[in-house]
């Protein structure tokens, strides 16, 4: 089936005269297991990328069925644990994790659940937790919350419409937010509307709607078919809810905290109390028992962004932070606001520039600041000539022009220099740092959460942002360029760290081919643009069923859109942002690289850059003769190509013993990846690729590779240079190179906890107190749904 058609078929089940009339067609367990059954991944899908592509829309098929009828979804329930259990007796493991994740997401949007299936999908995560990773820390992830949906149903759906939609209230106070940021080079005017338009479609409603949601959600999970769902609903819009969702957030989370029992507890009494009232209240009927009525769980509020050079995505959390942190009990204290993160554009420092000290001249008492400069109306306006009128204001407006900025700390304090190290100390307890004399990088890739194995558990924190970038490489580069920036800003002042958790998603979209492309852009083209995408879709199939067809379903989308523009389509990129936010929280690390360009002018100054995925060094075309002119008339002697360069590296070797290596070598080019080009070769090291040119070959280049982690390049002829390009990004090009230094990039956290133990001397370089216990370099996690399976 092409794209068109399934797409055709998916607006006819879903089309919008039926949901004005609130009729969603009820299918059989025989139907929905033969759909579970096409969504599930196989071993085919990498090489065959169309029955991918359509896995990705059936899967958002099956949980639209679920979503707009509640009788669906605990048929669905049924078929999902029997499947499950299935897989686990026949051992297929690549089966487990997407039934897994598609059982939670329905199990979130189900009304009301019978204790037996409740009961049974416990037991089977419990299970789990004898399984190797990364099945054993989803198991465990998903045993907490079906226990705790158990206790108090509806909780799930309450919280996470709570957080999402950033609705008041006294009880729960935590809040998120997605901000999808696209490559202008990849995502066109028109193409960018596209997913515009599909982001604002799927927020259409209002908070008092979602309070609605939350209210008719939670009464029927508690009460189930004692509940009559259309009145409920019928009730609820000519009301005020909001003292009704108030009562139903404190009764659910008083009851998470006591552990209260879900049958006969006092949640169930009050909320049963609380929909007679609802009921009764407005209708002289008495509340009697009926259907349930569906509740649709909403996509979180998004902002979209194309990541050009002027947009600086840690102001924009923290305009987000400011304006969702204005009420007086979640409010921030003054001395952790960053006067760096200004809301004008000229407060705002550049992340990569150091702040400096002014030196002032004033004496700092308020009486002896100078009047000559201020452009306030004291100045502007003559004192014998000022109107009665003037005088009620002049005290506010004298406290207006006296008012000064903020100072920065200049010694921060032990909790804001714990909340910078409570990321690095995470997940790395376990030997990651330089413990036992090996070596500072392992050579295995982590991956995965590792919160309940380590003995400094992460703070929880009151906001998350969600960061969903779209496109190739470079914005992936770009992302881990700004991620380094704003460690080193914390470092210097803890500001974001101390509020905010950082959620990083991909999304990889490539740039459509054009028939007027160069043949140097075709070759590039066929190096996989999108090197991260392709590799996290090799180590999870669940992320290239639903991801990786995404970013191939987008520009189609679009172009479908654009020729039938009137007819009307369900939100489809933001439906699978959504669920991709919600349902992937195994991150895999990716070490960002430190790179030192000096240049071959003495006036330029050496410029320190970072990457993630791809380094390339390209040599000009230069060539010139191996032989003299009198030897050259005599006999033919082939011209001389490339650079000639001397390249020192530390080999990376599988039983540690790194050893120190040099050579010189004439290169016509090369690259550096990060990323490996297969599952067999995943090591956590660079792999430095290098065209050789020899004059006696058939082809003039053999490629010469090394793994190394520390890379040294120099290029020995004064004629040549390098260029030098990161992350396949045409705006981060270098011209005119004469050397490049590679190595990991260090953690600030690191640093600064190591830079206070040397100050106490405890034993000279080596780690001491913590910084012994972290891990030296900085990686970029990116969250996926399964992490790595091996």
């Amino acid at each position: 089936m092409t794209c068109q058609a399934l797409w055709d078929s998916m607006g006819r089940a879903f089309n919008m005269e039926s949901k004005a009339a609130g009729c969603f067609p009820t299918f059989s367990e025989r139907e929905l297991y033969r759909s579970v059954q096409a969504v599930l991944p196989r071993e085919t899908d990498i090489h065959q990328s169309t029955d991918c592509l359509n896995k990705g829309m059936l899967r958002w098929t099956l949980h639209k069925k679920v979503q707009n009828n509640p009788a669906n979804s605990l048929s669905l329930l049924w078929v999902l644990i029997k499947e499950l259990e299935k897989a686990e007796r026949w051992d297929s493991l690549e089966c487990i994790i997407p039934l897994l994740h598609t059982l939670m997401y329905a199990i979130i949007q189900t009304a009301c659940i019978p204790d037996d299936l409740y009961k049974r999908v416990y037991d089977f995560c419990k299970r789990l937790l004898t399984y190797p990773q990364p099945y054993c820390t989803i198991g465990l992830n998903y045993t907490r919350r079906i226990k705790t949906e158990r206790s108090v149903p509806g909780l799930l759906y309450q919280r996470m419409v709570v957080a999402e939609q950033r609705l008041k209230n006294d009880h729960y106070p935590f809040q998120e937010r997605v901000f999808v940021l696209a490559d202008p080079e990849v995502f066109s005017a028109s193409l960018a509307q596209v997913v515009l338009a599909d982001i604002e479609a799927a927020s259409a409603s209002s908070p008092i709607d979602h309070m609605r949601n939350v209210v008719q959600h939670s009464i029927q999970a508690t009460l189930g078919q004692q509940c009559h769902g259309p009145k409920l609903a019928k009730t609820l819009k000519d009301i005020d809810v909001e003292p009704n969702f108030q009562d139903v957030i404190a009764t659910a989370e008083r009851c998470a905290e006591e552990g209260r029992g879900r049958v006969g507890g006092a949640l169930k009494s009050r909320l049963q109390q609380l929909h007679g009232d609802i009921v009764t209240g407005v209708n002289s009927e008495a509340a009697s028992s009926g259907p349930l009525f569906d509740c649709p769980l909403p996509n979180p509020e998004m902002s979209f962004h194309l990541w050009t050079e002027d947009l600086d995505i840690w102001r924009e959390v923290a305009k987000w932070l400011r304006s969702s942190s204005s009420s007086e009990q979640f409010s921030l204290s003054p001395e952790h606001e960053d006067p760096e993160l200004g809301e004008s554009p000229g407060d705002l420092l550049p992340p990569d520039k150091t702040r400096f000290s002014v030196l002032s001249n004033d004496s700092g008492i308020e009486r002896d600041l100078s009047h000559s400069g201020d452009a306030s109306p004291v100045a502007s306006l003559d004192s014998g000539h000022v109107s009665a009128s003037w005088e009620p204001c002049k005290s506010e407006q004298e406290s207006v022009r006296l008012a000064r900025r903020g100072g920065m700390k200049v010694k921060p304090s032990v909790k804001d220099s714990v909340a910078l190290m409570q990321d690095t100390l995470e997940g790395h307890a376990g030997g990651l740092g330089s413990r036992g004399g090996g070596r500072e990088v392992i050579l295995q890739r982590r991956a995965g959460s590792n919160a309940s194995q380590t003995p400094f558990p992460k703070q929880h924190r009151l906001f998350t942002a969600r960061i969903v970038v779209l496109g190739g490489d470079s914005i992936v580069g770009r992302l881990a360029k700004a991620y380094y920036c704003l460690r080193k800003r914390e470092a210097r002042r803890i500001c974001l760290t101390m509020k905010v958790s950082l959620q990083f998603y991909y999304i990889p979209v490539c740039a459509a081919a054009t028939a007027t492309s160069s043949d140097k852009e075709n070759h590039q083209s066929k190096q996989t643009p999108c090197t991260l995408g392709s590799y996290l879709s090799t180590v999870d199939p669940w992320y290239n069923c639903n991801i990786s067809s995404l970013g191939c379903m987008i520009p189609k989308l679009a172009k479908m859109q654009q020729t039938n523009p009137s007819k009307p389509k369900e939100p489809f990129v933001s439906d699978v942002i959504s669920y991709y936010v919600r349902m992937g929280q195994q991150p895999v690390y990716f070490n960002i690289y430190f790179v030192k360009i000096t240049f071959t002018s003495m006036t330029k100054s050496p410029v320190e850059d970072v990457f993630l995925t791809h380094l390339e060094v390209d040599v000009p075309d230069l060539r010139h003769s191996s032989a003299p002119m009198r030897e050259k008339q005599k006999k033919c002697v082939a011209d001389v190509c490339g650079a000639l360069v001397c390249i020192s590296y530390k080999k990376v070797t599988l039983s540690g013993r790194d050893a120190d290596r040099g050579l010189p070598m004439r290169t016509t080019g090369g690259h550096v990846s990060a990323i490996p080009s297969s599952a067999k070769d995943d090591l956590n090291c660079l792999t430095l690729t290098l065209k050789e040119w020899q004059a006696k070959a058939k082809n003039n280049n053999v490629e010469f590779k090394i793994r190394s982690n520390n890379i040294k390049m120099c290029s020995l002829e004064s004629r040549s240079s390098l260029r030098i390009t990161l992350d396949r990004d045409c705006q981060r090009i270098y011209n005119d190179v004469h050397s490049i230094e590679i190595l990991p990039c260090l953690d600030p956290g690191y640093c600064v906890q190591k830079n206070r133990m040397s100050k106490l001397n405890l034993g000279g370089d080596k780690d001491a107190g913590l910084s012994k216990y972290m891990s030296k370099g900085l990686p970029l996690p990116v969250n996926t749904f399964a992490g790595i399976i091996n």
